[in-house]
């Protein structure tokens, strides 16, 4: 199973160092059965880039909370092991709008598990930065300031293989 972990570039950087994803337990996203009907699709690659969407704007919510990071959002995707139930995602939340398509990794998890790495482009700092500042009042339903968020979603992640890690984390 493809998730998609939620990270921010000093994230990034020490799981790079350490040599793994955590410690557990790590939020993630993946194509769970809520998504799939929150996103009334059965196309598989619309699913995941709509996970990979939703670890996005975790990425978002934790560089509100790491002030000195580079404003990019920063996403790590994993292949985990389904029947070692190494993510799981919690059914008592199938459908609420926040938890979409959120699941749980027990445990850290080797890097050697990553697939890509998906990262802003230098050009979305500016944007990135107005949806962090604009968070708490989206939260609090200011209409303009989930327009700024939103705006964040504009901008594509790039994709990077994870060889390319060091070059990220500078």
């Amino acid at each position: 199973m493809r998730v998609y972990v939620p990270l921010t570039i000093p994230g990034l950087a020490e799981a790079y160092r350490a040599g793994e994803l955590g410690p557990g337990p790590l939020a993630a996203y993946a194509v769970t059965p809520g998504l799939r009907e929150w996103y009334v699709s059965d196309d598989i690659e619309e699913l995941e880039y709509a996970a990979l969407n939703r670890a996005a704007a975790a990425s978002l919510r934790l560089l509100a909370g790491t002030p000195g990071a580079p404003r990019r959002r920063v996403v790590v995707a994993v292949d985990v092991d389904v029947p070692d139930r190494e993510a799981v995602a919690d059914p008592d939340q199938a459908l609420q709008a926040a938890a979409l398509g959120e699941v749980r990794i027990a445990a850290a998890v080797p890097m050697a598990k990553a697939a890509a790495v998906h990262v802003d482009a230098g050009e979305a700092v500016d944007d990135v930065s107005a949806a962090v500042d604009a968070l708490g009042a989206a939260d609090h339903g200011d209409d303009d300031a989930q327009f700024t968020v939103d705006g964040a979603e504009d901008h594509e992640l790039l994709w990077f293989g994870v060889q390319e890690i060091p070059g990220i984390v500078g």
